[in-house]
């Protein structure tokens, strides 16, 4: 059944109006992560491309919405929430667990609507087809916030906050569990080119795992490593919407 068009302002937030006809860029956060999260890239790149950035349910103001615990299934929510896929040319950028969403998501336009995306932008993510055994969704909540904490790049103001760190404590897991339990499912490469970010310390991914990610499209592959752990995309933001808004100005 089509959304209503309450229900995809719900899915999809616009921080910034667009220029008609433009572009669209899909952001996708990562685990814990919401829609504010890319803010600084609609303030950059809104001007000429219409940026959507995803709010997943269970979080902010969609805090008493059930959380979705599978990333295969979130997909397909996105996919239903932000169609149809037949207008301008849409691209796809997702970091962490937003990377793998987006490639699940890129599988969707390709395959059901037809429609590839434009690009598949993916940062601070491994491959799909290169598993971790990992198990953080599985601690306590002193353990989960451990690792959210080492990797940096959540809010402090939540972190240091006990009212809001508990409302938000139920994405945060939801999302990790997503995360740690998805499975790739071997299929046809997407079509589409992808160009993958990563950090050269970030214990989430090495490089050769990002690199993995070429194996995933019979398009054009690039891989970009910078400096920095996790949430590399702070020290580096002017130079990645650069090479993003580079290349949706070619589709």
């Amino acid at each position: 059944m089509k959304m209503t068009t309450t229900e995809q302002a719900l899915w999809g937030r616009r921080f910034h109006p667009a220029p008609g006809g433009a572009s669209r860029l899909i952001c996708l956060p990562h685990a814990g992560g919401s829609a504010p999260f890319f803010l600084p890239v609609s303030q950059k790149l809104s001007a000429r491309f219409d940026v959507v950035s995803v709010q997943y349910p269970g979080r902010q103001d969609r805090r008493h919405e059930p959380c979705v615990g599978d990333l295969v299934e979130l997909a397909r929510q996105v996919f239903e929430a932000l169609g149809p896929w037949d207008g301008p040319p849409v691209a796809l950028f997702g970091h962490s667990m937003g990377a793998t969403l987006g490639f699940e998501l890129a599988r969707l336009m390709e395959t059901k609507a037809g429609t590839p995306p434009a690009h598949l932008f993916v940062s601070g993510r491994r491959a799909p087809s290169m598993p971790r055994d990992e198990r953080v969704h599985l601690l306590d909540d002193k353990g989960l916030l451990a690792d959210v904490r080492r990797l940096g790049g959540a809010d402090p103001r939540v972190l240091g906050d006990p009212e809001l760190l508990r409302m938000a404590l139920p994405a945060i897991r939801a999302d990790y569990l997503a995360a740690e339990t998805y499975v790739y499912r071997p299929g046809p490469p997407l079509s589409c080119p992808i160009t993958a970010f990563t950090g050269d310390d970030d214990p989430k991914v090495t490089v050769e795992e990002a690199r993995a990610w070429s194996a995933h499209t019979t398009g054009a592959f690039e891989l970009n490593v910078y400096r920095g752990g996790h949430f590399f995309l702070a020290q580096h933001q002017a130079v990645i919407l650069q090479k993003i808004s580079g290349y949706l100005s070619l589709a």
